[in-house]
């Protein structure tokens, strides 16, 4: 390796929290991309209209930028996270509990709208109705993080506790999986937000 950080000065690659955190995200924004883009084409009414080389009809820019974001939505939100629980220490469990829910309800509906928000000027991804994709494509989307979001944080969370990268790579499947099973119930019984054809 060229740089090594001091919290990763001898510690084998694969143990290293960067590559467990990438790993994770890798797989998950994968899924994303390559099966949960068709919910935003056929719930959503979105589309992406510039020229690519594309897998699945997805543009394969779009993988890459995909794990960009989605490594800094998960860092930010375990950075939340950890100080919502430190903050909310001597509270009773249940206060805990419904704090945290509510928190990452919040966090991933914010993050989903915004990210709407600021795609919404590009000239080649396209919407039947912004109004609507902003206010409710914002909550399908924020599914993505309401189960993502704790399940990212558990990655070597608890001391001597150390996962490793097969464990990682279960439970990014495991989370995307969740969030097919829940994203295909709400195509099938709530169905889409816009008519598409």
């Amino acid at each position: 390796m060229l740089f090594v950080g001091k919290a990763d000065k001898g510690i084998s690659w694969q143990d290293r929290y960067w590559v467990k955190a990438s790993l994770w995200i890798i797989i998950f924004s994968y899924v994303g991309n390559y099966f949960w883009t068709h919910y935003f084409f056929t719930v959503l009414g979105a589309s992406y209209t510039f020229p690519s080389w594309k897998m699945n009809n997805v543009p394969h820019t779009t993988f890459l930028l995909t794990h960009v974001c989605f490594l800094f939505y998960h860092v930010a939100s375990n950075m939340t996270l950890r100080r919502l629980r430190h903050f909310l220490a001597d509270t009773p469990e249940k206060i805990r509990w419904a704090a945290e829910a509510a928190w990452i309800l919040a966090l991933a509906y914010f993050i989903a709208y915004l990210e709407t928000l600021a795609i919404s000027n590009f000239p080649y991804y396209e919407f039947v109705d912004r109004e609507s994709m902003y206010k409710v494509g914002s909550l399908f989307y924020a599914i993505y993080f309401i189960v993502s979001f704790p399940m990212f944080l558990t990655i070597d969370e608890k001391p001597g506790d150390k996962w490793d990268l097969p464990r990682v790579a279960v439970d990014a499947l495991g989370a995307a999986m969740l969030v097919t099973i829940i994203l295909d119930l709400w195509r099938i019984f709530l169905g889409p937000i816009v008519p598409v054809s």
